[in-house]
């Protein structure tokens, strides 16, 4: 066998091991959808098998239940603003720190590279008494404070490396033709960032639209609640629901599975330009 049929062979194998770890990786999708369309003794004495019939009443028990029009809405709003908010001011902060290469820059990045490693558990209580203090709990617009404070670090170390393979030249053309500081990031970096951009957008989507915890230490109110906190409803301390929980579970994931498969496409071409010259 010569060498390139040797390649062949290896490529054909590492294809297959590859196709089979990823259908590895769809088996809880599997459950899932499959589980969702079952009447409770169904599921629970024969999860694996299709249904022997789709009850597909219970996606409309579950969206009754959930109040899912009202969880759904204020999953968007926080994802949304915490998002554009978390985008736009890490951008923002990494590009001074990257043109402006102080010693105080280069501590406050380290700083929040340090963040990112700090487990939140660690610091759950603090924040729930600093939140309670100021007045943060039970309101929308205090969880979207407390993602700015825990996602700034991880977006600023996105948007660091990325800025640094912007060419220093484009800007200063741009200065010469007489824009300021704002200008120059306006007009002409923040239109080059979109890549590392949607990266961002994408990485926070799927962090703050799947949270449970935060959430929970900080809203109260029913009418306050995410999908995360109304899914769980469906589990209480002698009864659990799964065949109400499975449906709530797939509507909750649709609309961000949607959306990153929309997406997608931009988190390696963001990432890898970020980290080559970062």
């Amino acid at each position: 066998m010569n060498t390139a049929s040797k390649s062949r062979v290896s490529t054909l194998l590492i294809e297959l091991l590859l196709i089979i770890v990823a259908l590895l990786f769809l088996v809880p999708f599997y459950f899932l959808f499959v589980n969702s369309v079952k009447t409770f003794s169904e599921l629970l004495t024969n999860s694996a098998s299709l249904p022997t019939s789709f009850e597909w009443s219970n996606y409309t028990r579950a969206w009754n239940i959930t109040k899912f029009p009202t969880a759904f809405g204020n999953s968007l709003i926080i994802t949304v603003f915490s998002n554009l908010l978390l985008a736009f001011f890490s951008a923002m902060a990494a590009y001074q720190m990257v043109r402006r290469d102080i010693r105080f820059n280069r501590i406050l990045f380290a700083v929040y590279v340090a963040a990112m490693v700090i487990p939140f558990q660690s610091i759950m209580i603090p924040l729930v008494k600093v939140t309670s203090t100021v007045g943060l709990t039970d309101s929308i617009p205090g969880l979207i404070i407390c993602y700015l404070g825990f996602g700034i670090p991880l977006s600023v170390f996105l948007f660091h490396g990325f800025i640094k393979s912007i060419p220093l030249e484009i800007e200063e053309a741009a200065v010469v033709d007489g824009s300021n500081v704002y200008g120059v990031f306006i007009r002409v970096v923040f239109p080059l960032l979109k890549p590392i951009f949607v990266t961002v957008i994408i990485l926070n989507t799927l962090w703050i639209w799947n949270d449970y915890l935060l959430p929970s230490l900080i809203l109260q109110s029913p009418e306050l609640r995410t999908i995360p906190i109304a899914t769980f409803a469906f589990f209480g301390q002698f009864t659990k629901q799964w065949d109400l929980a499975l449906p709530a579970l797939v509507l909750g994931i649709l609309p961000v599975i949607i959306f990153f498969l929309a997406m997608q496409k931009y988190i390696v071409e963001g990432i890898t330009q970020g980290a080559v010259k970062g």
